[in-house]
């Protein structure tokens, strides 16, 4: 049988005890597959003396002292001598392998000749010591979220990490990111899915909720990073998009000009369900400092959908109504389906942009003066995002506080260079968006729930993957809008179901995007 070759590290003050590392050894001792070797990378230096851990036959003690990880996982790896190769990411977290594990990870390895990674389910105990079953997502091209999970165990026949010359070593953080991105280009990555107590091995970490803007908290230098190794990846795959490349202009002519002198952007709110919130992002609309706008207002929950009584004082003979202010308008549909929503309102709007407002968020007074003066900039720019606050609503009081942990949220990732290439691997561009309702005609309007795993979500950011590609994106970096974190709202609390499908739609979307962005760069060529 093949000689398995597996690599782990070791330091001082892992986050756990060593009496807990030996477990991690010992379930390596006690494997069904004998035929392997631990290299353990020992971190406290090349004097380091071998740990206090089990001793065993096949342990290899490499104590080392490099700049980084990947220079140390590089130099374990010229020192395996089997047919394959598992990086087991224990710095964080233990992992505790199943009787079977090797086992299981050779005997795939030989149903796929052309195998370029094993990764699989796993367990989770949490600080509760309660089991979670993690499920994790196939694999494919549109997979290259920097924040994709493909668990802690990686398994690789040897030849396909000498064909990518190992590790990447300029990399401090974006090593592992690096590595498997380079193996999907040439190699499979093969998913082992569980099944009731089929998973592969446990992990004990502490349990941590998903967190909508946890990608907003990594260190720039680690965004730097990510951004590099993705743009080398769509280089080698021929989904790079060059600087100023297939940017178009919008056009309009005298008469089409003339439309827009009364209303110049039509502000759409989609909304269900949400009486208590609308009337302030009614009044964020009509406190604007361009005076020609309107507000339409998309509920979606019917004739009976409470929304409509929040609505009704802004509208003609209602206590709230002021004609010397923007219109209001009050669409009334019956499908909760975001995109048909927004395209709906867009069909009714008489503005030239349009701008984003959600329904328990609010717009800044300058907004709409700040977006118009980025467009008039440039007429190759299709879309404008701004840069906006994060605000928490009291959910006994209703008072609405800002949240000073979140510093005003720029998106600053996005470089005129290489932006629309970095947003592949990230899950957002910033809010609000505005754009050209014509060029959202031209492209196709936004999605309806009709691409892979859509269910309302991320329908705008697919927009602005296509804008991107035919249009220059304008950018506010001034906060002009309030997001509203309350309850109630789609980014609290979401569940694990919930996140799994709304990546898998956002992949999806990616997918579709490398796809028509090798088409343009070949029909360029």
């Amino acid at each position: 049988m093949s000689k398995i070759s597996i690599i782990m590290f070791y330091k001082d003050k892992l986050s756990y005890s060593d009496d807990i590392f030996n477990e991690t050894i010992q379930s390596l001792i006690n494997q069904n597959y004998k035929n392997w070797e631990l290299i353990l990378i020992d971190l406290r230096g090349a004097n380091a003396s071998y740990p206090k851990i089990s001793r065993h036959a096949n342990i290899h003690h490499l104590p080392v002292n490099f700049a980084n990880h990947a220079l140390a996982l590089n130099h374990a790896i010229t020192q395996a001598t089997g047919d394959y190769v598992m990086l087991a990411n224990n710095l964080q977290s233990p992992i505790t392998y199943r009787l079977s594990t090797l086992e299981t990870f050779w005997a795939v390895a030989q149903r796929h000749p052309d195998l370029g990674m094993i990764y699989s389910d796993y367990c989770l105990i949490d600080e509760k010591g309660k089991k979670i079953d993690v499920h994790l997502l196939d694999h494919h091209e549109g997979r290259v979220r920097d924040n994709m999970d493909f668990g802690l165990v990686w398994f690789f026949p040897r030849h396909v990490l000498d064909h990518v010359q190992g590790l990447n070593e300029k990399y401090q953080a974006a090593y592992l990111y690096d590595l498997r991105l380079k193996v999907s280009e040439k190699f499979k990555l093969v998913h082992i899915a569980a099944a009731k107590n089929g998973y592969s091995y446990l992990v004990k970490a502490t349990e941590k909720k998903q967190n909508v803007f946890d990608y907003l908290l990594a260190g720039k230098q680690i965004q730097l990073e990510m951004e590099d190794a993705v743009t080398e990846h769509l280089k080698r795959i021929g989904a790079y998009l060059t600087p100023g490349v297939n940017y178009h202009r919008v056009k309009y002519s005298l008469e089409e000009e003339k439309k827009f002198s009364d209303c110049i952007a039509s502000i759409v709110i989609p909304v269900f369900d949400r009486e208590e919130f609308i009337g302030t992002a009614i009044d964020s609309v009509q406190a604007q400092t361009i005076k020609n706008v309107e507000v339409i207002v998309v509920v979606n929950g019917g004739p009976d959908d409470p929304t409509i009584n929040g609505v009704k004082p802004y509208l003609p003979g209602g206590k709230k109504y002021d004609p010397n202010k923007p219109q209001v308008k009050l669409l009334i549909e019956d499908i909760n389906n975001l995109g048909h929503c927004l395209n709906k309102g867009l069909r009714e709007a008489r503005g030239k942009y349009y701008v984003q407002l959600d329904s328990d968020d609010r717009l800044k007074p300058d907004a709409v003066e700040k977006i118009l003066k980025v467009f008039d900039s440039d007429d190759r720019i299709g879309m404008v995002i701004g840069s906006y606050e994060v605000w928490n609503k009291d959910a006994v009081t209703g008072e609405i506080t800002r949240d000073e942990e979140v510093k005003v949220v720029t998106h600053d990732e996005w470089t005129e260079e290489n932006g629309r290439n970095n947003l592949l691997r990230i899950n957002g561009a910033g809010a609000p968006r505005s754009a050209h309702i014509k060029v959202i005609r031209e492209l196709g309007w936004f999605g309806m729930n009709d691409g892979e795993y859509s269910r309302n979500y991320g329908e705008d950011y697919d927009l602005v993957l296509r804008t991107s590609e035919q249009y220059r994106i304008g950018r506010v970096w001034d906060p002009i809008y309030d997001v509203i974190r309350h309850a109630g709202g789609t980014d609290h609390s979401i569940d694990q179901i919930t996140v799994d499908r709304n990546d898998n739609a956002k992949d999806f979307m990616r997918l579709e995007a490398i796809r028509r962005r090798k088409e343009i760069n070949s029909k360029l060529q």
